[in-house]
């Protein structure tokens, strides 16, 4: 169904799919272009501001959403007023089987917010329904977000029929020139050996490092909460996508086999970084995008060993800090690790699911 005040956009399979239904008299949907990123960092950094305590936002990535590499697995539109003004921008991202993320930023200066938000996610859900159909599934989770303490998105969400399901910490630790030192930091324990993934005479990483990344990955996380399977090239791709993406930020880490002496050390951790923008003293910093430890490796420091590595790897780069992500309610306290090591949390960010039959 395409509404009066809406533009027929191309779906996936190239069937019309029309704009957010419903929405004000005169109002119109578009796909955006390179033109808007300017109006929706602006739109981003007034939502994130009252949270966060700062409204910059990295254009590079934004733009890269809009027109680049991360275009190319989400469904997008910005919603425009009578004068053509952009008042809101919805992106829905096919992540995984069974898995969509759904990102919606209003205007909150306009009174029709509220309208305009209702519209936005029920579009946003419509196009869920048709990514989980083209992939074969009967449902699929729709994954929204939004700031701890933004009332206004939280009420959508819930108008939406979203519940929230999970708070995360985005932390943060400075990092120090002196860090760069050899033994300024700890060193992995006995039997454990950290080091970054290998690459070819070309810089071209090898593939069998990367695939041991994955699979480290993907059993670290299999019972952590949300835990959905992707496939190797869906976790390449997606990462790529991202301006800060650098291979040399892949790390692995290995244990001995204590009831195999001589036996080659065998993967038991990985960590995949990448780089932030400069902050308001014009040094990037490092981000931890993954940090897993199998099961054999837990307890032996592999996690803390990896994170150091990262810290050390930051100082050496020029970099002012490290930040991260982790499970407020992670059944292993990971956050206990990161305060001892000098993280602090900035501002907390949640989760919101919606269970969509198709």
């Amino acid at each position: 169904m395409t509404s009066a005040n809406s533009t027929p956009l191309p779906a996936p399979d190239g069937l019309p799919l029309g704009g957010p239904a419903g929405l004000p008299e005169g109002w119109s949907s578009t796909v955006p272009d390179l033109a808007d990123v300017p109006r929706l960092a602006e739109l981003r950094g007034r939502a994130a501001e009252p949270h966060t305590g700062s409204a910059a936002v990295d254009a590079a990535a934004l733009a890269a959403e809009v027109a680049g590499p991360k275009s190319w697995t989400r469904r997008q539109l910005v919603v425009r007023d009578p004068a053509g003004a952009v008042r809101a921008w919805v992106r829905v991202h096919d992540r995984a089987a069974g898995r969509v993320v759904v990102d919606l930023d209003v205007d909150r200066t306009i009174p029709a917010a509220e309208r305009v938000a209702a519209s936005c996610y029920a579009w946003a859900e419509r196009v869920g329904r048709e990514l989980a159909a083209q992939r074969g599934l009967t449902v699929t989770q729709l994954d929204a977000g939004t700031y701890a303490g933004d009332e206004a998105q939280r009420r959508w969400l819930a108008d939406a029929g979203y519940a929230h399901v999970r708070s995360w910490l985005q932390m943060s630790r400075p990092v120090s020139p002196e860090e760069a030192a050899p033994g300024a930091l700890p060193g992995p324990r006995p039997g454990v050996t950290v080091r970054p993934v290998a690459t070819h005479e070309t810089d071209v990483p090898v593939a069998d490092d990367l695939q041991t990344v994955h699979r480290v990955l993907e059993s670290a996380f299999a019972d952590h909460f949300n835990s959905y399977r992707e496939s190797f090239p869906e976790f390449v791709q997606r990462l790529r996508e991202d301006p800060g993406h650098r291979w040399d930020h892949w790390w692995l880490a290995f244990v001995d086999d204590p009831e195999n002496p001589g036996a080659p050390p065998v993967p038991a951790g990985a960590l995949v970084g990448a780089v932030l923008p400069a902050g308001p003293d014009g040094k990037e910093g490092s981000y931890v995008e993954y940090l897993g430890a199998t099961r054999v490796a837990r307890g032996r420091g592999v996690a803390t060993a990896l994170l150091l590595a990262v810290v050390q790897d930051a100082a050496a780069r020029g970099r002012d800090r490290v930040g991260l992500e982790v499970d407020a309610d992670s059944p292993t306290g990971a956050h206990r690790l990161y305060e001892r090591w000098g993280w602090s949390t900035k501002y907390v960010t949640e989760s919101w699911h919606k269970d969509v039959a198709v």
